[in-house]
């Protein structure tokens, strides 16, 4: 099992400053999964301003370049903590500690 982090979306200014196209924010999934029993998590990040000295360009990014920005801006602490909470899911799947339903 190895937690998967994609991204859904990208929100861009058209410029700032000298740059066009800058991202700003990254919307992010994680999930993973074990046989049938499934865990994830989404939400969003706002990106630290653009430094032209590694600006990227909106068409030359990649995936990779994404997921890698979102979890830098993320923290290290948070992403384990996503990834933590998402096996914890699975766990719970597996072997449920609440129940919700009608007895009959």
């Amino acid at each position: 099992m190895a937690v998967t982090w994609n991204v859904v979306s990208l929100d861009a200014t058209k410029t700032v400053g000298s740059l066009s196209d800058v991202i700003t924010t990254v919307h992010w999934t994680a999930s993973d999964s074990d046989g049938d029993h499934t865990g994830s998590a989404y939400g969003s990040v706002g990106l630290a301003a653009a430094d032209s000295s590694s600006f990227t360009a909106y068409a030359s990014v990649t995936k990779d370049n994404a997921v890698a920005w979102a979890k830098a801006a993320i923290g290290t602490d948070e992403v384990t903590a996503i990834e933590t909470g998402i096996a914890a899911q699975i766990t719970e799947s597996k072997t449920p500690t609440v129940t919700s339903g009608v007895p009959w």
